[in-house]
């Protein structure tokens, strides 16, 4: 369902608050801190390191960029990733990102959709398709072998952090992996922070001789739909190329776009 500018600008209000600005850790080893001007989350070991949220302007901006190279330098992180969404000021942020050495990943789209809806999709499995609820060390490592032969890069940090939800929070996190008998062929996890109105879709991603059969579209709407059994009003989705047009036909709608900024120490 197509919704007015004046409520999606509501709803990235709501994001930015609630996902940015006051955003919880990943997990229980994670710590975020709040300065004046930035909200950021670091880790010891493997795991996410970085910049969520920003309030700068042509006269402050510089000097906060050097102040957390410094500090994550100082911590001894190999690399961090600021995150700037579209939205960010000031408008030139991304240059200044680059001159301070910062590498511009591939952008990606911020899309919101709404649970209930999304929930309701009339979806059901591909031929010789079952899900299976990732619980346990065995899961994961079905959910990294997909995600390694899909996206053709292994992500240790992305293992560390779901084993520790496993372990620590399960109720913050829901996973799945789209088997075709015993050979995984999909996998996608949510994760879900107390008292947030946004959860997050991450992964998703599906073998290439699968892709095209509604493997991906069945994820969605699995998380969806318990998503809205918990109240959770919004799914979001920082989209790829590849999933943008899927997730936009499924309902989901653009809030702006964000690229991963990433500095990494020199070698």
């Amino acid at each position: 369902m197509t919704r007015e500018p004046d409520e999606l600008v509501r709803v990235r209000a709501a994001y930015d608050r609630q996902m940015r600005r006051d955003a919880a850790p990943d997990c229980a080893q994670a710590r975020v801190e709040r300065t004046t001007a930035v909200v950021r989350q670091s880790m010891e070991g493997p795991g996410w390191n970085g910049v969520l949220w920003s309030d700068l302007d042509e006269e402050t901006a510089d000097a906060e960029i050097a102040a957390q190279v410094a500090y994550f330098a100082g911590r001894g992180a190999g690399e961090f990733e600021w995150k700037l969404y579209g939205h960010d000021r000031p408008a030139d942020l991304g240059d200044r990102l680059r001159a301070a050495g910062f590498v511009p990943e591939a952008a990606e789209t911020l899309l919101v959709g709404r649970a209930d809806e999304l929930a309701a999709l009339p979806v059901e499995p591909p031929e010789g398709i079952t899900l299976r609820t990732v619980t346990d060390e065995a899961g994961v490592d079905l959910m990294m072998d997909v995600h390694a032969k899909a996206f053709g890069v292994q992500r240790p940090g992305i293992r560390h952090l779901l084993l520790t939800l496993l372990r620590d929070e399960p109720e913050t996190l829901a996973a799945v992996v789209a088997m075709a008998g015993d050979t995984p062929v999909s996998a996608a996890r949510m994760e879900m922070r107390p008292g947030c109105s946004f959860a997050g879709l991450w992964g998703g991603g599906t073998l290439p001789q699968w892709r095209g059969r509604g493997v991906y579209r069945l994820l969605v709407a699995h998380r969806a739909r318990i998503a809205a059994a918990r109240g959770i009003p919004y799914l979001q989705v920082d989209a790829s190329r590849d999933s943008r047009p899927i997730l936009r036909r499924l309902g989901f709608e653009e809030l702006g776009t964000t690229v991963p900024y990433v500095w990494r120490a020199q070698r």
